[in-house]
Order: C-alpha cells, then structure tokens, then sequence
C-alpha cells in the first residue's frame, strides 16, 4: 500500500480550476508532495504559485516558458535620494528607458551595450554550458543571439521598480527572467517530452536519468544562472539611468536575487519544482511583490515544512489579463496610480493594481512562513506596454516605405 503523499493548500480564494490543476499535478505517481501558495491562480499545465515536489523525474510544463523568472533589490546609495528622485521623476523615468529595452521582443541593439562585466560572465555562462548534455540547436541560439537578451525587460507582470522603504532609503527591484532563452528551451523541451502529443503544454515529465532528462538539466541550470545575470544588468542599467538624470555616480548593493519559476534538486534527491513560488529556507532572503501601486515586500523565510520551505511570488491574479483588459478602465486605472510615476496606458491595463489579490491578505496567510523585513512603497514603476513591439515593427516598417 503507498503511503499517503503530503498535499497542503494554502490559497487565498482559489478557483475551482486552479484546485483542478492542482490536483491533476499532484495526483502524478512520481510526485512525492506538494504544496499551494496563497497567491495561486490558474496556469497552464500547473497553477502559477505551485510548489511540486519530484522522484527521479523534471517536467519542463511545471517550470514553464520563463525558466529562472525571479526577483532582485537592490539598496542605492547616496545623500538625500528619495528627495531628489521625487524632484525628478520624469527625467529618471527616461533615462532609465533609455538604458532598457523594455516589452516583447524589445532586446538590446548590440552586445556591446552589455556592462563589461556582464558580458564577460556571460561568456564564463556558455563555456559550462558546452561542455554539459546539450543541443546543438540550443548551443547556437545561445552563443549568436542570447547576449542580446541580458538587460532587456520583456512585458506582462516584470517590472523595474524604484521605491522608498521606511527608514527613508532608495532601492530598486527587478522583477524579470531569462527572456527568449527561457522560452526557446521551454517550448522545445515541452515538445520534446510530449512526444507525439499534440498538447505539449501538459504534464509530460522527462527521466532525469536520460539522455533527454540531461539535456534539459543542463539548459535549465543555464537558464537559471542567465535569469540572474540579466537581473543584476537591469540593476545596473537602471542605476546608470538614475546617476545620469541625477548628474552624480552612485553606487548599489544587491540585498537578494532570487528565482521563482524552476526545478532544482534538494538535498534529499528530490526535484522541486517551483512556478511562480519563492524560496523560503530558514533565514533565506526572497522579494515578494504586490502590485504597482502598493510595491514590494523584502522578506526574510522561517523554513516552514507544511509550505516546503517555500512562499508566494507575488499577490496573484484575480483577474486574468483578458478578463482585466475588458472589466477594468483606463479611470480607475490612472486613479489608483495617483502620487506614482508609472507606465499606465492601455498596453498595461491588465496589469492594474485591481487585478491582482488583496497584497496584505496573501501575506497574512503565509506569516508562518516569511517574516517581511522592508515594505517599498513604490515612487517609479516602469513597464513594457503589451502591443508595442507589433506598432512599432509596424511604424519602422512605414517609414522605411518613405
């Protein structure tokens, strides 16, 4: 007779479909246990905000198309910033624009707009890559296309965000992953563990073990250590613009970067597969994010088992982003980013403050699990407007016609 799995569920007002998934995803004979955060929503094969923990087996589906998206705070210092950045705030808003290519398929011009740094570990990223289990397809995406992607900001719920916290200091944070490397992996490893099924967005787990399983693991290590790479850039990046607009060089100190979409192994062999859920071990630092009006939340984790030493990865949708863009409006939008410098226009509607759930509710249910160290109240939000990247293909493609 098997023994009985671990399930726990800590949502905050699932759906019946995201309790679906779940149970879809747990119920598979090579999960051992699993977990919901309180900001779990519907998915795609699993729910944003599953832990799931594995034997011998990886599922690309439950690691998903943005393989190593995370987040990253960083503390800026300097005399007196909070008061000169509010003195600036459209000037700060630009330059910093003008140092990330921000939206679908925006990415950088040339390598050479890489830091120096960067690139050189960037380089030191692909030489382990090559001498693992690897496509040869993947290897040459990665060597003549991936730099590009470092620094770049992509759409949808990733964000660069400048706020204050309660001792009146600047920080910024991150919230991106490992651009069209994460997805060019996802999408071929998901078709390839599927199969001849169509529907490869399912769950299909590959055997560690073989010669697929190891090929994926090492694409995916790389993943992760390039999501953490492009963070640290954009921190540059955004401090750069921020030292330009101000007239003074200024310096930073990443407090955590941290992954929420991945598969790493524990110390007790097992796969634990994160989507959409922040480590938590006893003392680990992690960022959980609300939304763009009410900031991020610095915590610290209580190595709490029942949540697999794990938490949410933000307040979680309440909203899906079609849903969003039909129920909410531009009004309400705009006034409740009242006070904040944002990217608010109809390319980011669905990503209002209004639909996502209530931030202090989700943190309420996981308080035995993360203690919060900071709260940043956010005075600059940028973001890639969805849509962007066909107007503008569209709008070089007229003027190439004149």
């Amino acid at each position: 007779m098997k023994a009985e799995k671990e399930i726990q569920n800590f949502a905050v007002k699932p759906c019946d479909e995201t309790l679906r998934q779940f149970e879809e995803c747990y119920s598979q004979d090579f999960v051992v246990k699993a977990a919901l955060m309180p900001d779990a929503h519907k998915g795609y094969a699993a729910p944003i905000g599953a832990v799931l923990v594995t034997k011998d087996a990886v599922v690309p589906a439950w690691v998903g198309f943005d393989i190593g998206c995370g987040m990253t705070s960083a503390h800026i210092k300097g005399i007196d910033l909070v008061k000169k950045v509010k003195e600036n705030l459209d000037l700060i808003f630009d330059k910093v624009k003008e140092q990330i290519p921000m939206g679908m398929g925006e990415i950088q011009k040339h390598k050479d707009n890489l830091t120096e740094e960067t690139y050189k570990e960037f380089k030191d990223l692909v030489r382990k890559f090559a001498k693992g289990a690897h496509h040869k397809q993947i290897l040459d995406f990665i060597m003549n296309a991936a730099a590009r992607h470092i620094g770049s900001l992509g759409d949808g719920n990733h964000f660069v965000e400048m706020g204050v916290d309660e001792e009146n200091e600047l920080w910024v944070t991150v919230h991106s992953g490992s651009r069209g490397i994460g997805y060019k992996v996802a999408e071929k490893y998901m078709k390839k563990s599927a199969g001849k099924d169509a529907n490869y967005e399912s769950t299909h787990p590959l055997d560690v073990n073989s010669e697929l399983g190891q090929e994926y693991l090492n694409v995916l290590d790389f993943g992760l250590d390039f999501a953490l790479l492009n963070r640290k850039e954009l921190i540059k990046k955004t401090v750069i613009g921020l030292s330009k607009a101000l007239g003074e060089e200024l310096e930073f100190e990443i407090w955590v970067n941290k992954n929420h979409n991945h598969a790493i192994k524990n110390s007790e062999g097992l796969y634990v597969h994160r989507k959409g859920a922040t480590p938590a071990e006893k003392d680990e630092r992690g960022v959980i994010p609300a939304n763009m009006k009410d900031g991020c939340f610095l915590v610290e984790g209580l190595g709490n088992a029942d949540f697999m030493h794990s938490s949410s990865h933000g307040a979680g949708r309440v909203l899906g982003r079609r849903d969003a863009t039909k129920k909410l409006s531009m009004e309400e939008f705009k006034k409740s980013m009242e006070g904040i410098k944002g990217t608010v226009s109809e390319g980011t509607l669905d990503e209002a403050p209004m639909a996502y759930k209530n931030i202090y509710e989700v943190m309420e249910a996981q308080k035995e699990s993360v203690k919060v160290i900071k709260h940043l109240k956010p005075l600059i939000n940028w973001k890639g407007e969805r849509g962007m990247w066909k107007k503008n293909k569209e709008a070089k493609k007229n003027q190439n016609k004149k």
